[in-house]
């Protein structure tokens, strides 16, 4: 009697491995657009932001633009802009700089808000946001 309780027990730790397993590699293949947040760096304009965008979407973007909230050192949002990353061919990573008037030492958060543009033959508007895969390098937080 243990040993078949143990058994079932193995073999349901198993199955639950190999599912989440299964999951993990489902989310890995899916695509996605990948956006990360490389530097923030001060700039005659106030604070440079330099993004790192590939386009795992499998379709050319001809449009693709996001509202971002930037947050200051006590958490309150301080900016709401759109930065408008423009065409992003499939496949492609592309370097995008964005100078805005801020202090870089006062951003503490960035977040993208939602998607204002995401065209493309054969994508759905709403792939820009739910496929979003945001990643940072610099010293900021970086995410949805």
């Amino acid at each position: 009697m243990k040993r078949s309780k143990a058994m079932i027990g193995l073999l349901a730790a198993a199955f639950a491995a190999a599912g989440s397993s299964a999951n993990a590699q489902e989310q890995a293949e899916r695509p996605a657009l990948a956006l990360e947040l490389n530097a923030a760096q001060p700039s005659q304009k106030g604070c440079r932001l330099t993004f790192v965008v590939t386009n795992g979407l499998g379709a050319e973007l001809s449009k693709a633009a996001f509202e971002i909230a930037l947050f200051n050192e006590v958490g309150v949002v301080d900016t709401l802009t759109v930065l408008d990353f423009k065409d992003l061919p499939s496949g492609k990573t592309k370097v995008t700089r964005f100078d805005l008037p801020l202090d870089c030492a006062k951003i503490t958060r960035v977040l993208v808000n939602r998607a204002v543009d995401c065209a493309g033959d054969g994508v759905e508007p709403s792939a820009c946001i739910r496929q979003l895969a945001p990643g940072t390098k610099a010293k900021i937080a970086f995410g949805l």
